[in-house]
Order: structure tokens, then C-alpha cells, then sequence
């Protein structure tokens, strides 16, 4: 008996010991801004990130915060939470939070830009997103001047619009999105045979993008190749689950036929 007894004592010690070592290590995680900060990225970063995810992507990163006032990866990511949950004037304050901190960080600069622009303040998004692209360390200016197209795009200046999305492809050739709005710029221009070419770059780079088929099956119809935009949208029907574009493939299928 006694070897049994001692045995499940020392399981128990151990069990002990194990029990408290968690339990400082859970100590340590509650005042350590940097594992609140991962905490929120794991919630803000889950594919099916739904309401009560990002919640506690911004309870994690009010964590970090009130941990840390000067974190300013956890302001950018709170900002960015927040964007998702549609509540942008939350967003705005925490970019700007983020730069108060941090001037230097010109990533929120551009998620800044992108807010502002979605609220129709066109001249702030500007500035904010040329500001990103005066600082010469910032590694990814594909971004604002993407940014800056797509607005010119949608003020219907294309001209401008071409010549930010080149700055763009310039910056990152295999920029998928780029390629893509290339290719509305250049259909808004009457240049089909400029906007197939790039909407094909755009479907080679990421082929399981439905989005960018289905602009290159359309630009196909418009030029005459009914064959090849009817093999695209039936393409189109057997990969997608969205409601949407499963309708709009369709009704040009009747038209094709």
C-alpha cells in the first residue's frame, strides 16, 4: 500500500506545484501588455470574426492600453477592431491616439485615410495619405497610393486615378487589387483591351478570387468573347457561395445563351 500512498501524494504535490506555477504565469500574463496585445490579435485575426470576437479583441487591446498608455500597436490595432465593428468615429480617435504616441507610424496614417475616406471626407483622406507616402521608411506605399486611386476613381478623375494605380503596381507588381482596379480605370476610359489584360493579371495572381473572375468574365462579354466569359462564369457558379455574385454570373449565362 505504502508505494501506491506515496505515489499519489507526489501526484498530488505535483499537481500542486503545477497549479501554482499556472497561476503565476497567468499573474505575469495579466500585467504584461504584449500577451494582451497577441490576445487581441488572435480574436481580431479569426477568419469567422464575428461581433462578440472583435469585442474581445477590443476588450484585450483596452488591456494593453491601460497597461501600457503608450503602446501604439495596440492603439493601430484597437483602431482597426473598431473599423470592422462600423463604429469609425471610435476608429478615428484610436489612429489618432496611435500617431499621438507614435508619430512616426504611418501605417495608422494610412488606416486613417482609409476611415476618413469612407466617411466622404475626401481632403482629410488625402492628406493623411500622402503623408504616409512622405515617410521614406514606410515599407508598404503600394497601400496609400492604392488608396488615393481608388478615390480618384470613384470622383471620376481617372487620370489621376491611372497614375496613382501605376505608382502602385510600381511599388508591388503582384499587388492582385491594383491589377483589378487597373482594369475598372482603364474600362471607364474605353481602353478594353487594357482593362482585359489587367483584369487577367489580377485573376492569374489570385485565381481563386470570384471578385476578380467575374470582372474578367464581364470585360469578356463586352469585348465579344462570349465563349470565354461564359466559361468564366460557369466557373464562377461552380466555386462561389455568394449569393450576389452567383445571380449576376447566372443572368449573363441567360444572355450568353
Amino acid at each position: 500500500m505504502k508505494p501506491k500512498f506515496l505515489f499519489i501524494a507526489a501526484l498530488c504535490v505535483g499537481l500542486a506545484y503545477c497549479a501554482s506555477s499556472q497561476a503565476k504565469i497567468e499573474q505575469q500574463r495579466a500585467k504584461d501588455p504584449r500577451h494582451q496585445y497577441n490576445m487581441g490579435l488572435v480574436y481580431l485575426n479569426n477568419p469567422t470574426a464575428g461581433t462578440a470576437s472583435l469585442d474581445q479583441a477590443v476588450a484585450y487591446f483596452d488591456k494593453a492600453i491601460a497597461l501600457n498608455p503608450k503602446y501604439h500597436l495596440a492603439w493601430n490595432a484597437r483602431g482597426l477592431a473598431l473599423v470592422m465593428k462600423s463604429d469609425w468615429e471610435a476608429a478615428i480617435l484610436s489612429f489618432k491616439k496611435c500617431l499621438e504616441v507614435n508619430s512616426s507610424f504611418s501605417e495608422a496614417r494610412n488606416n486613417l485615410g482609409s476611415v476618413y475616406e469612407s466617411q466622404g471626407l475626401a481632403s482629410l483622406a488625402e492628406e493623411e495619405y500622402k503623408k504616409t507616402l512622405a515617410d521614406e521608411t514606410y515599407p508598404n506605399k503600394e497601400l496609400p497610393y492604392y488608396n488615393l486611386s481608388r478615390m480618384s476613381y470613384t470622383l471620376n478623375k481617372y487620370d489621376d486615378a491611372l497614375s496613382y494605380i501605376q505608382k502602385s503596381l510600381q511599388a508591388s507588381p503582384r499587388f492582385a487589387m491594383a491589377h483589378n482596379l487597373k482594369g475598372m480605370i482603364f474600362e471607364k476610359m474605353q481602353l478594353m483591351p487594357d482593362a482585359l489584360a489587367s483584369y487577367e493579371h489580377a485573376a492569374k495572381i489570385v485565381p481563386d478570387d470570384m471578385n476578380f473572375q467575374f470582372n474578367l468574365a464581364v470585360a469578356k462579354y463586352n469585348s465579344g468573347d462570349l465563349e470565354g466569359a461564359k466559361e468564366i462564369f460557369s466557373l464562377i457558379l461552380n466555386r462561389t457561395t455568394d449569393s450576389e455574385l452567383r445571380a449576376k454570373a447566372m443572368d449573363y449565362n441567360k444572355k450568353i445563351k
